[in-house]
């Protein structure tokens, strides 16, 4: 087959910087752009949230894409769409808009804090049916749609399916990327029936009275994969990691790729990122002692000289390890620390940690809202990253630090192990604990600091994470065999 340019639509519901919920975003944010040099001519479509800003990130109607009909089974929705490219590359990057929708906030990952769930299932199906409906009006064939996470899982089957015989949509192959495997997006039964034909709700997958958007999603498409090869085979295991998709998976095994995932560089590199205080290097590290001084002006926490400044960022729920956080947080503190802790999610989670924030002014801080802007300068400011996520496909926030020299200590879970080089002897990039309780979390810290604190120990870690190479260029070639091994079938 030769090696024309290729079409590929990326859909996802959330991409960074427009609006980030997990590292689904980060992931989005530079992939796409990742294959488009593998040789693949890549677009990108997402919802509009009502929480982006038009005017920051210069999106513009499109008049021809504007009241395009959304044909549900008992009514007709009409979707708008607006345009712009994704930030350092020329990818469009299209927003599916309806005021009914998504004008107030209405992220997919809301389901998750208990929110209306006949609302969320409305809002999935007309966003999947949407996605499918703005390509015809684009006029735009892709030859491989790429569906992430639950929130795209009904796209392979509607294809197999209501847009079978549709000519446009002949010979499109589909992909499907599993980011978070407990989170599938299981939402009421009694919504599909009401909104899509029975040739379509007779394949979802349903267990009482309940639809499975991620085991849908796996179940119709043609290729699947996740973001690392130890999380492939964590969640191939039919027990408790896989969360119930592990004979699935195993079903369809001969498919389905661990891939690690890679990083921006260009974006990501603190010799020449300008969304941070002060740039620096290996060489001249000056910079970061500015940035770490900005970052604690910032969440209003004294510098003070000598002491380690610890960074937890991630979603606020028990997966991604806010429990842990919040029973480790007194062994914490007991440390001679400061404690950033940036996030948003189960509000539960946000209560608990502002409520502790506020009884240690000096030593804890708590940011919930997300700015890209902010990400860069924790990611510079801080000393060491805490990863405290239970089990991570691969994760990226490790990667981002440790190429801006901050050291990260994370659980050993998923793929982490995949990207971290734990210190042994005199060499390694970060440090990873292999018990799941505050001890083991605090202990890993503790020997952290010991190392923080020999200037030797600490300039070897940062030197060895900063030159490690965590570019795309390896991953994006091997998905983009795998497109071509998909293309040729």
């Amino acid at each position: 087959m030769s090696r024309r340019n290729f079409k590929v639509l990326y859909v996802s519901g959330e991409v960074s910087p427009f609006v980030r919920i997990s590292a689904l975003a980060d992931f989005m944010a530079s992939f796409p752009q990742a294959l488009e040099e593998e040789g693949f001519e890549a677009r990108i479509m997402m919802p509009k949230y009502g929480t982006i800003n038009d005017r920051k990130f210069r999106l513009h109607d499109v008049l021809r894409l504007s009241d395009i009909e959304v044909h549900l089974k008992e009514k007709t929705d009409l979707l708008h769409v607006k345009v712009t490219a994704l930030p350092s590359s020329k990818i469009q990057t299209y927003f599916l808009y309806s005021e009914k929708y998504f004008k107030r906030n209405g992220f997919f990952a809301d389901i998750h804090n208990e929110s209306d769930l006949k609302g969320a299932a409305e809002k999935v199906i007309f966003f999947n049916v949407g996605v499918l409906e703005t390509l015809q009006r684009l006029g735009w064939k892709p030859d491989i749609i790429h569906c992430h996470d639950w929130q795209t899982g009904l796209i392979p089957l509607l294809l197999k399916t209501v847009y079978a015989d549709h000519e446009f949509f002949k010979d499109i192959k589909t992909v499907f990327s599993v980011h978070n495997v407990y989170r599938q997006g299981v939402l009421p039964f009694k919504v599909f029936q009401k909104l899509l034909p029975d040739e379509v709700c007779s394949s979802l997958h349903c267990t009482n009275d309940e639809v499975n958007m991620l085991y849908t999603g796996v179940e119709n498409v043609g290729l699947l994969t996740t973001t690392s090869k130890s999380y492939a085979e964590q969640i191939l295991q039919d027990g408790a990691d896989s969360f119930g998709l592990g004979s699935v998976l195993n079903e369809r095994r001969d498919i389905f790729h661990g891939i690690r995932n890679g990083i921006d560089t260009r974006q990501w590199n603190s010799s020449t990122d300008k969304l941070i205080k002060k740039r620096y290097g290996v060489e001249h590290m000056d910079g970061k002692l500015d940035n770490k001084k900005a970052l604690l002006d910032e969440v209003k926490l004294p510098y003070c000289e000598g002491v380690p400044v610890v960074g937890v960022i991630a979603n606020f729920d028990e997966f991604q390890g806010a429990e842990l956080i919040h029973e480790s947080l007194e062994q914490l503190v007991a440390l001679d620390i400061q404690l950033v802790i940036y996030g948003a999610g189960d509000r539960k989670y946000e209560k608990l940690f502002q409520e502790f924030a506020l009884k240690h002014p000096e030593q804890v801080s708590v940011t919930t809202e997300y700015a890209d802007s902010f990400l860069h300068l924790a990611i510079a400011g801080l000393d060491i990253l805490l990863m405290a996520g239970k089990i991570e496909a691969c994760g990226m926030i490790q990667m981002f630090a440790m190429s801006y020299g901050t050291i990260p200590v994370a659980y050993a879970g998923g793929g982490i192990t995949e990207t971290i080089d734990e210190l042994s002897g005199d060499t390694g990039s970060g440090f990873i604990f292999h018990d799941y309780t505050p001890e083991a979390l605090a202990g890993k810290l503790s020997e952290a600091l010991e190392c923080f604190n020999d200037p030797e120990c600490w300039q070897q870690m940062v030197s060895s994470a900063m030159a490690r190479d965590f570019s795309w260029t390896e991953s994006a070639g091997e998905y983009g065999q795998l497109y071509r091994e998909l293309l040729e079938q």
